[in-house]
């Protein structure tokens, strides 16, 4: 699929209604207990902010990620900043604290499960440009020091988001959505796809926006 501004080339233009998807699944948490996840596994070693710990959560449960580590000094349940900046996804995603990302990161290894840490380094690999395996371990960093060197050390991959700009970083959240959806779109396989077009069939109710123009191709 392709854009295309122009309504003579593309198609025929009309005037309708989108109805927005703006309602949250039907699904309990036992519910969710049984549905595949997407084998990546998320490491949050030391965040300070528990709003940012909440962000990831929200975004774990949206790509339906495998396991959340909450590692260190990184908020855990149960935890009211958590509760409010995850919009109640905290009981469908699956998380489990360590002491430290280290351990973390090791039993990930041990499971056969390479570990990439999003990181600015002199060794760092673009994100675009790495191929990710499935199952991975995605390692985030404290929002003022980053990722630790000991756990840099024991990882297999350190990749990094591009900076254009004058500033040389993103928020934590920020950069583990963008991570995150680039490792679900190298793999937008039949799992992904079907667990998508499953949730798009449920009957759910939708809201209207106002009549806009729209191009039928």
């Amino acid at each position: 699929m392709c854009f295309n501004n122009n309504n003579e080339q593309a198609g025929v233009g009309l005037e309708t209604r989108i109805q927005v998807r703006s309602f949250d699944s039907d699904l309990n948490p036992e519910q969710f207990q049984v549905i595949p996840r997407f084998p990546v596994y998320a490491v949050l070693e030391n965040l300070r902010s528990a709003f940012n710990v909440g962000s990831i959560i929200r975004t774990a449960d949206c790509a339906l990620l495998k396991m959340v580590y909450l590692c260190g000094i990184t908020a855990h349940p149960p935890h009211r900043k958590l509760d409010k900046t995850s919009l109640g996804a905290l009981p469908f995603v699956q998380w489990e604290y360590r002491e430290s990302a280290l351990e973390a990161v090791r039993e990930c290894r041990s499971k056969s499960i390479p570990v990439a840490a999003l990181e600015l380094t002199d060794r760092s690999q673009c994100l675009w440009e790495i191929d990710f395996p499935l199952p991975v371990a995605l390692v985030m960093g404290n929002e003022a020091l980053g990722v630790s060197r000991e756990v840099l050390n024991e990882v297999d991959h350190i990749v990094e988001i591009p900076m254009l700009g004058y500033k040389n970083s993103i928020n934590v959240a920020v950069a583990f959505g963008v991570a995150v959806y680039e490792i679900q779109r190298q793999h937008w396989g039949s799992a992904s796809r079907d667990s998508w077009k499953t949730r798009l069939k449920r009957n759910q109710p939708v809201r209207q926006t106002g009549p806009c123009r729209c191009v039928e191709k």
